[in-house]
């Protein structure tokens, strides 16, 4: 397991030693914080129209804020997991050291598990210039907690699945470009999965439904905290760590 943690660190610093990870981080946080933006004056405008026309219509900061902007989060994710993954093993590959880790005292799940910590390590960084906007949400309002630590929680999970399989598509080309629109393809097809069988009740449709991160991520973003749908994601990774270590073993046997 030492072994795994000094991979991860010798990425993170390789991720903070390029600009690829301040670039990520200033996107999702410019995005973000748009999408604050747009939520909290759309809910101050429809508060102030309310008591204006004596509706005294409740304003939930949780329903109407805060849980759009999670799932506005997971969408951009999408776009950013890609270019977090696309380097992990096909810069490797590109460069030729991937023969010297093949060949190092380490085992292929060490050199695995250590990429993706890595990788998850920079996602939650990511996803942390959120909490700038989440905070003056507490600062002056009073949102439930609650809710927001499972939706963040949901968010660590989708991101660890798609990160996940974004490193066993690394692991199948040396073009960091073609493993970006591999991953981001994938990532957008199990994304789309709920949108193509929404009213379809057939069997088959229900379990190509259950496959879609954006059916498990529905009830985190709701602060409704589901075992089926945390061990959907944790299974996903697994089984995304799973083929990785397949992929690898393929490479040592051709190497």
């Amino acid at each position: 397991m030492s072994n795994a943690w000094i991979i991860a660190r010798k990425e993170i610093k390789s991720y903070f030693a390029s600009p690829i990870a301040y670039l990520l981080m200033a996107f999702f946080g410019l995005i973000f914080g748009f999408g604050f933006f747009t939520a909290t004056r759309d809910f101050v405008r429809f508060s102030f129209q309310s008591q204006m026309m004596g509706r005294g219509m409740p304003m939930n900061v949780n329903e109407q804020v805060i849980r759009p902007l999670l799932g506005f989060a997971s969408t951009v994710a999408l776009f950013l997991i890609p270019m977090i993954t696309m380097r992990l093993f096909a810069e490797e590959k590109r460069t030729g050291t991937i023969e010297l880790l093949m060949t190092s005292p380490v085992r292929d799940w060490e050199i695995i598990l250590g990429k993706w910590i890595a990788s998850f390590w920079l996602y939650v960084c990511i996803l942390a210039m959120s909490a700038i906007n989440i905070g003056l949400l507490f600062a002056f309002g009073k949102p439930d907690w609650k809710p927001v630590l499972v939706g963040y929680l949901g968010l660590l999970l989708q991101g660890g699945c798609l990160l996940a399989i974004g490193s066993f598509i690394s692991t199948t080309t040396r073009n960091q470009i073609i493993a970006g629109g591999v991953t981001f393809f994938v990532c957008l097809l199990l994304w789309l999965l709920s949108w193509f069988t929404a009213f379809d009740t057939a069997a088959t449709s229900q379990v190509v439904n259950y496959l879609s991160i954006v059916t498990h991520f529905e009830n985190f973003s709701k602060g409704v905290l589901d075992v089926k749908d945390v061990v959907f994601y944790l299974s996903m990774i697994f089984f995304g760590l799973f083929i990785t270590s397949r992929s690898m073993e393929s490479l040592r046997w051709r190497s």
